[in-house]
C-alpha cells in the first residue's frame, strides 16, 4: 500500500477571465514555446503545449496593450544564460521589462502618457541583446537600452506612427506604418538616431493625390504594409513547382526509410508528404489539390464576465486531511457555479445549476455545497428563488426548497450552521426559515411580524462535546447489556458482536440526535436577537438593545469570544463576550458589504470589505493589518473577499480576476518553479543556469557513452540531488516522439545539434545549425563524386533539397537565381502604374534577362516624360555587343555616373556588359553591401561570387559594423569551415565549436593540416573545460585526450581529481 501524501502548498496567484478591447495587440509567442498575453492590467504567461498558466505579472496600473517576448538570438553561456525576458507595455505609456521566471521587475521605463503604439527587440544581436525599440505617441520612436532603462536615442517624425517592422535580412532597414501611408528607412543604427526622415509611400486611390485627397484607413494601410512585407520577405509565386523541402529529408541530411527523423514543420513538407520518386514528386506537387485545416490542440479559457460571488471550502483539520483539496466554489452571472482547485489554479469542475445569477454560495461539507440565484423582479418585486444543493463528486443537483420559490420576495443571504446541520434563509420582505440540511427539511418559517432581519450568523459554540459523552455512555451500556455469560464463547465472537453493536448505535445516535447551536441577527433598528435551534425547535434566548454609536447593522462574524458588527457608516463594533466589554472602531470606509473571520484554531484575523477596498483586522489588538483602497493602491473595485487559508485571502474584482493574496492584500508575483502543475511543462528556461548549461550538454552530445541515455543519474554529475530531480523532471516531460529520436544511435550529431536547438527555442543555434548541415552535407557529396557526377548533384540534389529561401543569400546560386526570376515575373504581372514597370525592367536588366526588359522599356506611353529615354535605353540594350570600343564607352560613361551620384545607373550598365564584378565592387565602395552580395549571386561565377561574398563577410566583422553571426553563416555557405571554427573559437563559443568541428570531421570536409590540428586541439581544450565547469568530468577527460598537446595539463588535472575521489 503507498503512503498518503497530501499537498496543500498554496501559492499567491491569480485566476483571469475576459478580456478588454484594449488588450487587443498584446500577444507573443516566443521562441521558448510560451505564450504572452495582456489581461487587464495583467500579463499571463501561458504553455503552448499543455495550455497551463505558469505566470501572472502583476504590476501595471492601466491595461496592457503590447507584449513582446526578448530575442534568443545569441550564444549562451554561464555569462548569458538562458533566461525569460519579456517586455509589456500599457495604455498610460509605461514599459515593464520582466524576468518572467522569478516574476519580478527588471526595470520600468516611461516616456509619455499615452498609449503604446508598438515595440520590438532588435533581432541582431551581436553587440547587444538588450535593446527595445517602442512608438511612442503620437510620432516619436525611442530606443531604449532594456537591462538599464536609459533612453539611446529619440527620433520624431511628421506622421503620428501607428506600428513598424524591421527587415528581416537588413537590421538598418526600418519600415514606420503611418496615418498616411508608410515611411522607409535604411539608416536605421543602435548606435544613433536615423539621420533622414525616410521614403514616404503614400497609400491613397490611384486617382486622388497623396496630399489634398482623403486617405484609406489604418486598417487598409495595415493591409498594404503585410503586402510589402510579403514582397519583400519570402513569399513564394503559387505556380511554382518545386518544393523546398524533400520529404524524405530531414533539414538538408538524407536519411534511411527506416531511421526515425524528426517531422519537417515547413509547410511545403506537410503538403508535399509522400512516397513518390522525384519525377512523380514534382509532378504531383503542380496536380494535386491541398486540403489545409486547423487543428484545435489546446483551450484556455478564463474566468466569464463578473459580478461573482466566492466561498471557500471547509478549512483544513487533522480530520479532514486525508480527503481535503482547496477548493474555490465561484458564482457566476450566468448561472453556473465554478469549482477551481487553488494548489494548482485549473477548474476543477464547472456547474451549470441555475438559471439567473448566482448571488451566494456556502459549503455544506468538503464534497458539497448550497448555492441560490435570484431572477430579475417583476412588476410587484416579485422573483424566482433557486436554490440548490449539490453533491460535487457526482455533480447531482437537487432543489433544496422543493417546490417552493416561485413569486416572491427575494432570498439577500444564506447562512449555514458551524457544525454543517442547519440553514437560515433570509429574504428582502419575508419571515426567516429555518432549515435542516441533513433531510433537506424545513424546520420553522417565522410569522409575518417577525423582525426584518439585516445581519445574521451562526455561532461557533454548541454542545457536540456533550452529546459524544452521552453517546459514549449509551453505548457502553449497550455494550455491557449484550455481554454473553457463556464462558464457552470465544473471545473472538465477543469482539464481533460487540463491533457491530457499536455500529448499530452509532448510526441511530447519528440519525436521531441534533446538537444545539446559536445564531444572532439583527433588525433594522439594531437590536440583537440570540436565538437557540435544537432539532425541531427554535428558542428565543436573549435580545441586546441597539448601541447609539452604531448605524444600521450590515452584517456580522462570529468567532470564539469576538463577536463584530459592521454597520452602514463604516463603524465595526468588536465584542469580547467572555470579558463582556465591546468597542467601536470608525474606519470612514462607509458602507461595510462583508466580514469574514480567518480559519485556523486561535486566529483571529478578520476581513472586512467596503464599497472600495478591503481591510484586514486583528481582532485581539482591534488593529488593522492591511488595507487595500480602490483608485489608490490598485486599478480595480472589489466585489467579494474570503480566506484562502489562514494567511491568504481571496479577492474578486471587477475586472473579471480572482486574486489570493497574502495578508498584506500586495499584488505580487510568484515564482514560476514554485508552482504545482497537473502536468509536467518542458521549459529549461526555469533551471538555475549552470542546470539549464548542463541540461543541453546532455541532451546534445553523449560520446562517454556507448549508447545514448535519459537518465541524469547514470553519469557522474556533481550536483545536489535538488537540481538532479530537476533534471531529470526535465527529461521525463520530453515526448515520447522527443525520446525516441535522442535514443536513437543513428541519429547523428547535426539532427541532434537541430533538435536540441528546437527544444531550447535558440533562435542562434538553430539558424546555424540548420545552415552549417546543408552545406557540411552538400560539400561532403562534392568531395567524393567526380565533375561529372558533380554536375548531376547541382542539376537534381540542390533543386530537390534547397536550403529554405527565407535565408536569402545564403542560398546555393541557382536556386537563389530562380527565385529572384520568380519573383520578378510575380511582381510584372501585379504592376499597376508606370513606376511599378519601370523598376521591374531594373531588375530584369540586373539579371540579365534583356529580351523581356526591352518588352517592358518599348510599353513606354508617347505621353509619357520618360518615353524617350526609355525608346533609347532599349535601342542600347539590343545593340549593346562585347566588342572592344563599345565596352570601353559604356564602362567608362558608366564609371562617370558612378562618380557623379548615379550609382544605380551605372550598375545597370556595366551589368549590360557583363561587368557584374566591376558593378559589385562599385557597390561595395558606396556601402551597399547587401546589393552587392545579391547581384553577385545572380550574375557572377561562384569563384568571383565567392571573393564579392568573403569582402562582405570582412565588413561585417569589422568593429563598427558587427555582425560576426552574420559573418559566420555566409562564410557557411561558402564552405569556408576551417575558418568558421577559427572565428567561432575566438568569440568564445566553445561548446559550438567544438560540436563543429566534431561535424566538420566526420564528414570530411576539413583538410586536417598542422594549422587545422594546432586549432582543432585548441577548440578540444577549451570545450574541455567548459565541460568540467558544467561537472561532466568524464566528457571533458575525453575531450582532453582529443586536444593533444593543448590538453595534457587539463587532462593530468582531471586524473588527479579522480584519484582524490
Amino acid at each position: 500500500m503507498q503512503p498518503y501524501m497530501v499537498n496543500i502548498k498554496l501559492s499567491a496567484r491569480t485566476l483571469t477571465g475576459a478580456l478588454n478591447s484594449q488588450n487587443r495587440g498584446a500577444a507573443d509567442w516566443g521562441w521558448q514555446g510560451l505564450i504572452a498575453y495582456g489581461c487587464h492590467s495583467l500579463v499571463l504567461i501561458i504553455d503552448s503545449k499543455t495550455a497551463q498558466t505558469l505566470q501572472v505579472l502583476e504590476r501595471h496600473k492601466a491595461n496592457v496593450v503590447k507584449v513582446k517576448w526578448a530575442k534568443e538570438n545569441y550564444h549562451h553561456n554561464i555569462g548569458s544564460p538562458y533566461s525569460l525576458r519579456l517586455a509589456s507595455a500599457d495604455a498610460t505609456g509605461k514599459i515593464i521589462v520582466w524576468d518572467v521566471a522569478t516574476g519580478t521587475a527588471r526595470c520600468e521605463i516611461q516616456e509619455h502618457t499615452k498609449p503604446i503604439q508598438d515595440m520590438q527587440w532588435l533581432w541582431s544581436q551581436d553587440a547587444s541583446r538588450d535593446l527595445l525599440l517602442a512608438v511612442h505617441p503620437p510620432n516619436y520612436i525611442v530606443l531604449w537600452n532594456a537591462d538599464t532603462g536609459t533612453k539611446l536615442w529619440k527620433k520624431s517624425y511628421a506622421e503620428n506612427i501607428l506600428s513598424f517592422s524591421f527587415d528581416p535580412f537588413d537590421p538598418s532597414n526600418l519600415t514606420l506604418l503611418t496615418s498616411e501611408g508608410i515611411v522607409f528607412i535604411s539608416d536605421f543604427s543602435p548606435s544613433k538616431a536615423p539621420i533622414s526622415s525616410g521614403k514616404k509611400v503614400y497609400i491613397s486611390s490611384p486617382r486622388s493625390s497623396p496630399v489634398h485627397n482623403k486617405l484609406v484607413s489604418a486598417a487598409g494601410a495595415k493591409k498594404a504594409l503585410d503586402k510589402v512585407k510579403i514582397l519583400i520577405t519570402n513569399e513564394k509565386p503559387s505556380n511554382s513547382s518545386a518544393p523546398l523541402y524533400s520529404p524524405g529529408s530531414f533539414c538538408g541530411i538524407p536519411v534511411g526509410a527506416s531511421q526515425n527523423k524528426l517531422p519537417d514543420l515547413s509547410l511545403d513538407n506537410m503538403i508535399g508528404q509522400g512516397t513518390l520518386s522525384t519525377e512523380e514528386q514534382l509532378k504531383s506537387y503542380c496536380l494535386q489539390e491541398v486540403h489545409l485545416k486547423f487543428l484545435l490542440t489546446g483551450l484556455f479559457s478564463g474566468l466569464p464576465l463578473p459580478p461573482f460571488a466566492i466561498r471557500m471550502c471547509p478549512p483544513l483539520t487533522t480530520k479532514n486531511i486525508k480527503q481535503y483539496q482547496p477548493l474555490l466554489a465561484i458564482g457566476t452571472s450566468n448561472g453556473s457555479v465554478l469549482v477551481y482547485n487553488l494548489t494548482s489554479g485549473l477548474l476543477h469542475k464547472e456547474l451549470s445549476i441555475h438559471s439567473c445569477e448566482v448571488k451566494g454560495v456556502e459549503w455544506t461539507s468538503l464534497s458539497g455545497f448550497l448555492s441560490f440565484a435570484t431572477s430579475t423582479p417583476n412588476n410587484l418585486g416579485q422573483v424566482r428563488n433557486e436554490l440548490q444543493l449539490v453533491d460535487l463528486p457526482t455533480g447531482r443537483s437537487i432543489a433544496f426548497r422543493g417546490e417552493r420559490g416561485g413569486d416572491e420576495p427575494a432570498i439577500e443571504m444564506i447562512k449555514v450552521s458551524h457544525l454543517k446541520q442547519y440553514l437560515a434563509v433570509v429574504f428582502k420582505d419575508k419571515p426567516l426559515e429555518l432549515w435542516d440540511i441533513r433531510t433537506c427539511s424545513l424546520l420553522r418559517e417565522m410569522s409575518k411580524n417577525f423582525p426584518t432581519i439585516t445581519a445574521l450568523e451562526w455561532s461557533p459554540s454548541h454542545n457536540l462535546k456533550s452529546l459524544r459523552k452521552k453517546q459514549l455512555a449509551a453505548r457502553e451500556a449497550m455494550a455491557r447489556q449484550t455481554v454473553v455469560s457463556d464462558t464457552e464463547q470465544s473471545s473472538l465472537e465477543s469482539s464481533v458482536i460487540s463491533l457491530l453493536q457499536e455500529a448499530e448505535s452509532k448510526s441511530e445516535l447519528s440519525q436521531n440526535i441534533s446538537a444545539r447551536e446559536h445564531f444572532v441577527f439583527t433588525d433594522t433598528d439594531g437590536q440583537v436577537y440570540h436565538l437557540t435551534v435544537e432539532g425541531n425547535s427554535v428558542k428565543d434566548s436573549a435580545r441586546i438593545p441597539p448601541d447609539g454609536s452604531m448605524g444600521s447593522i450590515t452584517c456580522i462574524a462570529w468567532k470564539g469570544d469576538i463577536l463584530v458588527l459592521g454597520d452602514v457608516d463604516g463603524n465595526l463594533n468588536f465584542w469580547d463576550l467572555k470579558a463582556r466589554v465591546s468597542r467601536g472602531i470608525p474606519t470612514h470606509r462607509g458602507w461595510v458589504k462583508k466580514i469574514r473571520f480567518a480559519p485556523g484554531k486561535g486566529n483571529q484575523k478578520l476581513i472586512a470589505m467596503y464599497n472600495d477596498g478591503a481591510e484586514v483586522w486583528d481582532t485581539k489588538e482591534v488593529q488593522m493589518v492591511s488595507s487595500l483602497r480602490s483608485g489608490r493602491n490598485v486599478n480595480f473595485r472589489v466585489l467579494d473577499v474570503d480566506w484562502c487559508t489562514s494567511d491568504k485571502v481571496i479577492l474578486a474584482s471587477d475586472d473579471g480576476c480572482i486574486r489570493v493574496l497574502e495578508m498584506t492584500m500586495k499584488s505580487a508575483c510568484f515564482r514560476m518553479d514554485e508552482q504545482e502543475l497537473s502536468e509536467p511543462v518542458w521549459c529549461p528556461y526555469l533551471l538555475v543556469p549552470r542546470a539549464s548549461l548542463a541540461l543541453k550538454t546532455f541532451l546534445l552530445h553523449q560520446p562517454w557513452n556507448n549508447k545514448y541515455s535519459l537518465d541524469i543519474s547514470q553519469i557522474n554529475y556533481p550536483e545536489s540531488e535538488n537540481v538532479k530531480n530537476l533534471l531529470q523532471e526535465q527529461l521525463h516531460s520530453l515526448s515520447n516522439d522527443i525520446k525516441k529520436l535522442l535514443l536513437d544511435p543513428e541519429f547523428s550529431l547535426l539532427q541532434r545539434c537541430l533538435l536540441v536547438s528546437r527544444l531550447y527555442g535558440d533562435e542562434s543555434e538553430l539558424h546555424f545549425w540548420t545552415v552549417a548541415a546543408h552545406y557540411l552535407y552538400t560539400f561532403s557529396q562534392e568531395k567524393t563524386l567526380t565533375v561529372k557526377a558533380e554536375d548531376a548533384l547541382n542539376s537534381q540534389e540542390k533543386w530537390i533539397n534547397p536550403l529554405d529561401i527565407c535565408y536569402d543569400t545564403l542560398c546555393e546560386n541557382s536556386y537563389f537565381q530562380k527565385f529572384q526570376l520568380e519573383r520578378v515575373n510575380l511582381q510584372e504581372v501585379k504592376r499597376s502604374n508606370y513606376d511599378h514597370t519601370r523598376k521591374c525592367t531594373d531588375q530584369l536588366l540586373h539579371l540579365g534577362q534583356t529580351d523581356r526588359a526591352v518588352q517592358l522599356l518599348l510599353e513606354t506611353s508617347a505621353e509619357n516624360p520618360y518615353y524617350y529615354c526609355d525608346s533609347l535605353k532599349a535601342c542600347l540594350v539590343t545593340t549593346v555587343t562585347s566588342s572592344g570600343p563599345s565596352q570601353s564607352t559604356i564602362k567608362l560613361v558608366a564609371t562617370n555616373m558612378i562618380a557623379n551620384g548615379k550609382l544605380a545607373e551605372g550598375v545597370q550598365l556595366l551589368c549590360l556588359i557583363d561587368k557584374a564584378a566591376d558593378a559589385c565592387r562599385y557597390l561595395q565602395t558606396y556601402g551597399e553591401w547587401n546589393r552587392a552580395a545579391w547581384l553577385a549571386k545572380v550574375r557572377l561565377d561562384a569563384e568571383e561570387c565567392a571573393d564579392v561574398l568573403k569582402r562582405w563577410v570582412d565588413q561585417l566583422c569589422s568593429p563598427q559594423i558587427n555582425q560576426k553571426s552574420k559573418a559566420i553563416l555566409v562564410l557557411l555557405s561558402l564552405g569556408c569551415f576551417m575558418r568558421v571554427a577559427e572565428m567561432l573559437h575566438s568569440m568564445r563559443y566553445f561548446d559550438r565549436a567544438a560540436l563543429f568541428v566534431e561535424a566538420c570531421l566526420n564528414y570530411g570536409t576539413i583538410e586536417v593540416n598542422e594549422d587545422a590540428k594546432k586549432l582543432i586541439h585548441a577548440v578540444f581544450a577549451d570545450y574541455a573545460r567548459s565541460l568540467k565547469t558544467l561537472g561532466f568530468k568524464q566528457a571533458a577527460t575525453l575531450f582532453a585526450s582529443k586536444a593533444g598537446s593543448a590538453g595534457k595539463d587539463l587532462l593530468n588535472e582531471l586524473e588527479q581529481l579522480k584519484e582524490e575521489e
